[in-house]
This record gives C-alpha cells, structure tokens and sequence, in this order.
C-alpha cells in the first residue's frame, strides 16, 4: 500500500461528479491577490479565531500523555484539549499529524474544537513524526521513505486505536460523549483516518479493513490517494461514515518517490461512499498550509484565513453530525465565498463560482 502517488485515471464516480459541476456552471477561481486574502482579515470566522486565541487560557485544558504500548513496544505519545468549564465535551475528536509533525503541530485546530465545547486527542506518530527531520540530510529522502512505508502506515493506524483504548480507559472519559467519536488528520493523517474509517488496504493479495467501528465521523484535510490494483471506489466503499474533506487549488503532495496532484482529492471525494459528505476547495494555498508551515508564495494573511476558515468549517461539521443542524454550515459556504473554488455538499449539491 502507498499512502501518495500519481495521478489516475478518473472513476465513474467522479466523472459523474465533475459532469454535475461542469452543469451547474462552476468554474475554477483564480488564485487571489495578496490584497484580497488581507481583506477576507475581516470574515467573521478569522475574527472569531482571533478572540479564541485571546482567552485559549481560560476557556481550554490541555493535558499531555506519554503512553507506550507494551505489545509493540512503541511510545505513542498524545494530547487532549478539552473544554475547561464544561461537565462533559460534546464529542471527541482524534486527531493524526502529517508526515515529520508532532501533536502540538496542528494545536490551533485541537485548541479551537474545545473552546466550542469538543475535546480533541491529538496523537504523535514515533515512526512518522517530528524526528524524521533530524540527522543527516543527505539520509533525509530514505527516512521520509521509511516513514511512508505500508508497515509504517499500518503502525500509525494501531497507534490510533491504543490512544483511544487508553483515553476511554482514563479518568478523563467521563469528560466527553463517547457516542459521539471522529477521527481527523491532514495528509498522511487524513490516509490514517481513512483507514479508520473503513478504507481498505491490501494484504497478501486479500483486501483487508483497519475499520475502527467507534468513530461515526471522519476531517480530512488534504487526503492522499490510495495505490494497490484495486479500484479506488472498491477501497473506499466501506467508508460509509459522514466525511468532510478540505483542500486547495495548490494542494500538492510532494515527497521523494511520490507525487500527488491537486486532482487527487476530488477523487477521493466522489469515490468515497460517506452517507453524507461534503468538500471544500479554498482557491489557493500549498499542501503545508494547513500545518503551520506555509511556502513562500503563501502570504501571511491567506494562511491566517484559511486556518480560522478551517476551524470554522470543521466545527460546523462536527456540530451538523452530532445534532443533524446543518445551518452553520450553510453559513459558513455564504460567508466565505470569496476565497473557495468550489464547495459541495452531498445533501444539496451546492457549488461555489
């Protein structure tokens, strides 16, 4: 199993999917200026974001694990942002980092869900993480290979469940609604979360699912393709779970031996067989974006848009799948039509020109 790779050929699926795009008139926007991303300062979601951080002290807790897991002899540490003055968190997330992140890397999402009344555990993957970038950087490419490897992408799935298995096991549980459990991550995070969530990998020839039955819910931000002899809709027919994918028009993956395009994610979307889902295109912004890295042609002001957009997003997700109100997120594609390509909801077919 590879987690990122080529482009292929194009399902049914989606070019059934492309075909009611190209019908309703959509048409891709083209990046935005600088002095645009400095005015969408302004939406209410950044605005908002802002008065989060502000008073993260007094609205959140954050609480740090170091667990390791005997049978595999593996640390697997992890971090829950929980609501600090709320008897019990309306649901929990579990989030996976990106390839050679952390589980402070992507804070500004766990501390967001739980200043909105969610607790997040976010977990490090040892095999995967921060430390792929120390050491020799001439050994850089074998250990970003090493780390995407399908034992590494297994691995990453087992620390999922034994973080769930411990925080549900601690005396932290009785903090949230263990009815109520999503799995989120961005790109190698999001190939993890998809296999959580139902996604079928390859073994010894057989098909084989990693399906975690605890989540009902799936983030996935920036989702890598998968790659066996499989079709794509086969892999993904079992991800049945509602799913809320998000990424850009600039969304690249690029890692040494593996290449995948912006395409890639539209893909996965129209393949994926969620009761209900729903993609998010921002109009532009690298792969990186989202991580708290960003490359130099992305500008302060869009990475700062898109981030409190994203957490705005998210949050409206969660909120329509754990009430069945979808008005947030109606809201939510009114507000930031200036900065999305597309938007698509498989309960309206909404799209933005």
């Amino acid at each position: 199993m590879r987690t990122v790779t080529g482009i292929k050929a194009l399902g049914l699926a989606a070019l059934t999917g492309l075909l009611l795009m190209s019908l309703s008139g959509c048409s891709q926007k083209q990046a935005l200026t600088s002095v645009v991303w400095q005015q969408q300062l302004n939406l209410p979601s950044v605005l908002h974001s802002t008065e989060v951080a502000q008073s993260l002290s007094l609205t959140i807790d954050e609480i740090s694990f170091d667990w390791l897991d005997q049978s595999r002899k593996r640390v697997v540490p992890a971090l829950l942002f929980k609501p600090a003055h709320q008897k019990k968190a309306k649901a929990l997330i579990v989030f996976s980092h990106g390839l050679g992140g952390s589980k402070e890397r992507y804070a500004y999402l766990g501390q967001y869900w739980a200043s909105q009344g969610y607790a997040s555990l976010h977990v490090q993957h040892d095999g995967s993480d921060r430390k792929v970038w120390r050491g020799n950087r001439l050994l850089l490419p074998l250990r970003l290979m090493d780390a995407a490897d399908a034992s590494e992408a297994l691995a990453r799935v087992q620390d999922v469940k034994f973080a769930l298995d411990k925080i549900l096991a601690s005396e932290y549980a009785a903090d949230f609604d263990e009815q109520n459990i999503m799995m989120a991550g961005h790109s190698y995070g999001a190939n993890t979360s998809m296999l959580l969530s139902g996604a079928q990998v390859e073994q010894k020839g057989e098909l084989v699912s990693l399906k975690d039955d605890r989540i009902k819910a799936a983030i996935l931000i920036s989702a890598p393709p998968f790659y066996n002899d499989q079709p794509l809709d086969q892999v993904l027919a079992a991800v049945t779970i509602p799913t809320l994918h998000i990424t850009t028009t600039e969304d690249e993956i690029k890692v040494p031996g593996y290449y995948s395009s912006p395409a890639d994610r539209f893909e996965l979307y129209y393949a994926m067989a969620s009761s209900y889902k729903v993609l998010a295109v921002f109009s532009s912004g690298s792969h990186n974006i989202f991580s708290g890295w960003r490359r130099s042609e992305d500008v302060a002001p869009q990475q700062q848009v898109i981030k409190a957009a994203t957490q705005a997003l998210s949050s409206a997700f969660i909120e329509q799948v754990t009430t069945g109100d979808g008005r947030a997120m109606g809201l939510w594609a009114q507000q930031h039509q200036a900065v999305l390509s597309d938007f698509i909801r498989s309960d309206l077919v909404a799209v933005v020109n």
